[in-house]
Parts: structure tokens; sequence; C-alpha cells
């Protein structure tokens, strides 16, 4: 099969806006009425049960991670032509065209993006990455963004490849767009943080 019909066909699960359909079958609601206006897992945490959440959240990893790992594994496709297979979830994600093309920041995409290439060894980096930053960061795009770049070292520790590389760099771009107001801010520290730092007055 021809790579491009591939990474269409990946830019197609990956627009599918999961949140979007099952909040409006479940709840008759739309998450992009919360919270920053996201269609996204997090959104749909907070407008309904957590298990749709929970749902939606796995989903969206999974739109990613099945056709990049397909892509990867059973393929065996390479280079230029899989580092477009692995973004092209993202993008559908981002500029989904179920939406009008405004789509959400891809952030679990992103983590199936890594399940489908590297399997656990760097995903969970990006978790860990990403469990940090919202524990140290009060903006939520640093946050993600710490997450990408904890998945950097994983990469050189777990699987040194240079089509990785390309891929993280190319999602670095894509997030750093997704995420671009939240981003414009400031990295703040969390209070407890602060706390921890500063030196009380005698």
């Amino acid at each position: 099969m021809n790579w491009l019909l591939i990474a269409l066909a990946a830019f197609l699960c990956g627009s599918i806006p999961f949140s979007v359909w099952l909040s409006r079958l479940f709840y008759r609601q739309d998450p992009r009425a919360y919270g920053d206006g996201n269609p996204g897992a997090v959104n749909t945490f907070r407008m309904s049960k957590p298990w749709l959440g929970i749902l939606v959240l796995l989903l969206d990893v999974s739109k990613a991670a099945l056709p990049v790992g397909a892509a990867y594994g059973m393929l065996g496709l390479r280079g230029i032509p899989m580092a477009v297979i692995a973004i092209a979830p993202m993008l559908g994600h981002a500029f989904s065209p179920f939406l009008r093309f405004r789509g959400g920041k891809a952030l679990a995409c992103a983590l199936g993006v890594w399940i489908g290439l590297g399997g656990w060894s760097i995903a969970s980096a990006a978790v860990l990455g990403a469990v940090l930053g919202k524990a140290f960061f009060t903006n939520d795009g640093w946050g993600a963004l710490t997450g990408l770049v904890f998945v950097l070292p994983a990469i050189f520790i777990f699987q040194a490849d240079k089509l990785l590389l390309v891929v993280w760099l190319l999602q670095a771009a894509l997030l750093t767009y997704t995420l671009r107001k939240d981003l414009a801010k400031a990295p703040q520290f969390k209070p407890w943080l602060k706390r921890l730092f500063t030196i009380p007055r005698p």
C-alpha cells in the first residue's frame, strides 16, 4: 500500500472527535463549552462522569497508537514516510475536518504516537514528565511540554533512532502551536513548590 494512503488513513483516524461525539451521545452536551473549549478528554472529565473522560482518553491515545504501530511494527515503514505517518494522527486531531478544522491540542495523540513507535519504554517517560509538569506548573501548557522533554533522553536510552528524533521535533513544533495560548504566559510554579524553596525570615 502507498505510504501516502496510510498517512491519510492515520490523519482521518486521528481526526475522529470522540470527546464531542460521545458527549453528545450520552449527555447531549458539548465538551467545548467547558474549560478552555478544547475538544479533548480533560473537558470531557469536566462536563461528565469520570468513566466517559477515561474512555475518551483511551480512544484518543489509541487512534494514534494503532495506525502508527501498524505502520512501524507490522509494515516496517521507516524514514520520512514513517515520520509523516507518525505526525498524521496528531494533525488530524488538531485540525479535524469533522470539527471544521478546529480540533484539540493533540496531547493524548502524542502519547499514542510514542506507544506505537516504542511501546511503553518511551511513553512511560512522557507520562512521568507530564505528571511532574502538572505537579510543578500552574500552567497546563508548560506541564505538557515537560512530558515531551522527558521523551528525549528516553529515546537515547531505549531506542536510539534518528527517525524518533525527527518525530520528536515534529511533535515539539505542533504542540508549541496547539499550546501557544498557554505558552504565551510565563511559567509559574505551584504554591507548594514556592513554599518549599522560600527561606523563612527570622
